[in-house]
Formats: C-alpha cells, structure tokens, sequence
C-alpha cells in the first residue's frame, strides 16, 4: 500500500491523490487503508518515510573529495527521479500545514545525516578536514546547492552541480565557516 502511495502521488500529486486511488493501485478495498491509516495524509506520511528509509550506501573511497561527490551524485539521482521530484514537492507544500509531514521531513533529513556521518568522521581521523568539523553541518553545506536548484531555480542538476556542491562544501569547512561540532 506504501509503495501504491508513493506511485499514486508519482502520477497525480499530492492535491489530486486520493485513498480510492491509492486502494485501486494497491488491489485492496479503501477500508483496508483506512484500517491502518486514519487518512490521507497519514499514508503519505508514511509512504514517504519509507520511500527515503532505504539504505543509503555510504561510499568509502579512501578521500572526503570523493566520497562526498557519490554522496551529491546520489542525492541527484534519488531527487531527479519522478518519485523523487513528487515526494519533494509534497513535502515542501504541505509540510507546514501537516505537523506529521514536517515530522517526517525532519526525520528523513536527520537520518540521512546521521547513516552518512562516517564520510565527514572518516576525514577527520584521516586529516583531511579540521578536526572540529561537524558532520551534519558539512552535509548540508553539500546538499543545499543542489537542494536550490531543485527547490528554487529549477536549473539542471547533473555532474558539475555535483562537483561544484563538493568544492563549496570542503570550501566552507577548510575555511571553517561551518559551526563546529
């Protein structure tokens, strides 16, 4: 049912999706949903927790440079696909609205900070970055270029936004701008 939401929201969006579409989708009745969910938005809640719950591989190429490009290519993919792009926007739209939508995206934000920590951690103990740099910080230094993109200008993200977020980000904490962990 999670992933016939998460279909659901691909096709039709947020504003047009509906407990019957998603059922159909799924090959279930509209109670079974509203057995286990208590509405809509408590589906997609959920549907989008579990969506961005999926193990992120966390690359160990021996340098932060380039461990950190995988980490933004990564990003780019998953954000850059339909699914990816339909659950961005719900989020966005409506999570100010929807208290377990904001919740969810916090959530999602932390935990993809917290499974890629070891990247920034690695660096550190290796000596390639100040030993004060804070993980979640340099994360989302890496993240938010391409985050404005999607979110703001709507310019392509591809290879060189990639490398142009790893240069900013290792910009920032070389310079020590990112507040310290």
């Amino acid at each position: 049912m999670l992933e016939a939401a998460v279909t659901e929201l691909t096709e039709v969006g947020y504003a047009a999706m509906t407990v019957e579409g998603v059922a159909k989708r799924a090959g279930v009745h509209k109670t079974t949903i509203y057995r286990n969910w208590k509405d809509s938005d408590s589906l997609v809640a959920d549907a989008i927790a579990g969506h961005f719950a999926e193990d992120i591989p966390v690359p160990d190429t021996g340098a932060v440079e380039s461990d950190l490009h995988e980490l933004a290519r990564m990003l780019i993919a998953t954000m850059t696909t339909r699914a990816g792009q339909a659950l961005l926007a719900t989020v966005l739209s409506d999570a100010v609205r929807i208290p377990r939508l904001a919740e969810v995206k916090n959530a999602v934000f932390v935990d993809r900070f917290r499974r890629t920590a070891v990247v920034v951690t690695r660096a550190v103990e290796r000596g390639e970055l100040p030993a004060d740099t804070d993980p979640a910080e340099l994360l989302k230094t890496l993240a938010a270029p391409i985050y404005f993109r999607l979110v703001f200008t709507g310019e392509p993200v591809d290879e060189s936004t990639a490398g142009r977020a790893v240069r900013i980000a290792l910009a920032a904490a070389h310079a020590r701008v990112l507040p310290p962990a």
